[in-house]
């Protein structure tokens, strides 16, 4: 009787705990509802009549970190239809919360935020597919462009003041320091990285602490929060819309415009939506740099030999479509810490006048229900403990072992990484497609380095991190054994982060060796 009543206290606790789930999901789900009551799934595109028999005035494939805020600006005045391929980000807690940052990367199911790819150089990289583009996965760190480069590409710099402030009132927050990042701080200043510019999201050479879109409980805030900015009578956005290609008119001998789009809903069914017959109405691309010149092509836009060899109907014969495709490369050093360190992505930043910005990341934001370990057959859970004798192997013991299995990567990684990119890259490489199928990627190369300047101020870059994480701010930080900077060096190029094979055999010559080993993916900005 005793374990009658206990089983059934157990389930009762059980379904409890899932009610308390299910309202909380429930809960959340409402949330979205009421304040994106425009956000729509793809399939209910036609079933909810959110077709328009006029068609709209703009049409905008690609709801990252342009397309969000283009949409909300131009819903003012005008019908928007929004599609993103990804779902929403506010429910997604890899998405939402700091501490799972590095989850979220890691993801890589068919519908996560975070699409990983290697480009044909072997570094490893990642594009977004939720929501909010790159401002759902990347470190969060905010920053104005230099003034000079606002000049240069020939903006009106009293409009882009004034969209600054209005994103920096709705998702910028002032970070709180780490003691990591003032350590960090410092350093940057020991080494000459100079003047001290304090908080500010301007575009200064020394060293400054920017914005993040986490706010003080950790959790982000993406570009999609500002689509409340628009008029919600005239915008309609669909997540789980994924663009097969652009519908042209190409009548009578027209010059080619685009009309409309064809889009493919999560349940597999295509859709077509087209522009109204308003004049000005426009097909807008926001896809990122590999989605856009993809989808370009598929769309029968671009150098005519590409679109032959797949057999795609050509619209347009432009050779520039693909070319030149550009990627900060970056290159960091692991420092260690005996101690615990507290999670932090970027916060500050040294601008140097080459170009070079140097940032950090510390510690691992593991909690309990982050990551467990599952060792498949040698699992403690059917008694294959190749760390206990047979005869030991006792229902107490397995049960020991899967706790401790479970509890052992918690707030295992002490330490960081410093961080160096080369801004405004001078080499250049290309995109071109491996088949026709717009959900997968497509190759890309970026030729890192093959410009000379770019492998310069990567040298300079390097030199610079090992000289922070040699600088007695860090040594005294971090309270580690004065370690000897090859073989920090050596920790770093050994890090199994991208499919370049690895030169660790000679320590000497290790600080040219990481320039061509230790490429990947810019993680903040």
């Amino acid at each position: 009787m005793a374990l009658v009543g206990t089983v059934k206290l157990f389930l009762f606790l059980v379904l409890l705990c899932l009610l308390h789930l299910l309202s909380s999901c429930q809960g959340r789900e409402n949330w979205v509802k009421s304040q994106y009551p425009f956000i729509k799934r793809a399939s209910s595109f036609y079933r909810d009549g959110h077709e328009r028999e006029k068609g709209y005035d703009y049409i905008i494939v690609g709801g990252g970190t342009a397309g969000c805020p283009l949409a909300a600006t131009l819903s003012q005045n005008f019908s928007v239809l929004l599609l993103e391929r990804g779902g929403v980000p506010f429910t997604n807690a890899n998405v939402s919360l700091l501490r799972n940052f590095h989850i979220g990367l890691a993801d890589t199911s068919p519908t996560s935020a975070s699409q990983a790819f290697a480009s044909t150089d072997g570094v490893i990289n990642a594009r977004a597919r939720v929501l909010g583009g790159g401002s759902a996965i990347n470190a969060g760190f905010y920053t104005r462009a230099s003034p000079r480069f606002i000049k240069k590409v020939g903006w009106d710099e009293k409009l882009v003041n004034e969209s600054y402030s209005w994103v920096e009132k709705r998702i910028v927050h002032r970070p709180k320091l780490t003691d990591w990042q003032k350590t960090f701080t410092d350093s940057l200043l020991d080494v000459g990285i100079s003047p001290f510019n304090g908080f500010t999201y301007d575009h200064l050479y020394g060293t400054k602490v920017g914005g993040t879109i986490f706010d003080r409980f950790g959790r982000r805030h993406t570009t999609a929060e500002l689509l409340p900015s628009g008029n919600p009578d005239n915008l309609t956005v669909l997540v789980h819309a994924t663009v097969q290609r652009l519908i042209f008119d190409t009548t009578h001998g027209k010059k080619p415009k685009a009309i409309g789009v064809v889009f493919k809903d999560e349940t597999g069914n295509q859709h077509k939506v087209f522009l109204s017959s308003r004049r000005q109405s426009e097909v807008i691309l926001s896809s990122g740099a590999i989605a856009t010149p993809q989808m370009l092509l598929l769309s029968g836009i671009g150098p005519r030999d590409d679109l032959e060899k797949w057999n795609i109907s050509m619209v347009l014969h432009n050779e520039f479509v693909g070319k030149d495709m550009a990627d900060n490369p970056l290159n960091s050093i692991f420092v260690p810490s005996n101690r615990p360190v507290q999670q932090s992505l970027i916060q500050a930043v040294g601008i140097t006048k080459r170009g070079v910005y140097i940032e950090s990341s510390s510690g691992f934001g593991q909690s309990g229900e982050s990551i467990h370990c599952h060792h498949g057959l040698l699992s403690a859970e059917i008694g294959q403990l190749s760390t206990i004798p047979p005869k030991q192997r006792t229902p107490e013991a397995i049960q020991n072992y899967i706790k401790s299995k479970r509890d052992l990567p918690h707030e295992a990684f002490k330490g960081g990484f410093i961080l160096e990119k080369v801004a405004n890259p001078f080499s250049k490489g290309h995109l071109r497609l491996i088949n026709t199928n717009i959900d997968d990627n497509p190759a890309v190369t970026f030729n890192y380095f093959h410009h000379p300047y770019d492998l310069h101020r990567c040298v300079e870059g390097v030199r610079m991190l090992t000289k922070i994480a040699d600088s007695e701010y860090f040594t005294n930080f971090t309270q580690c054994d004065k370690e000897t900077l090859d073989k920090l060096l050596n920790i770093s190029v050994k890090a199994n982060i991208n499919l370049i094979p690895k030169h660790t055999n000679d320590t000497k010559y290790m600080g040219l060796k990481i320039l061509m080993d230790r490429l990947g993916k810019r993680a903040g900005t």
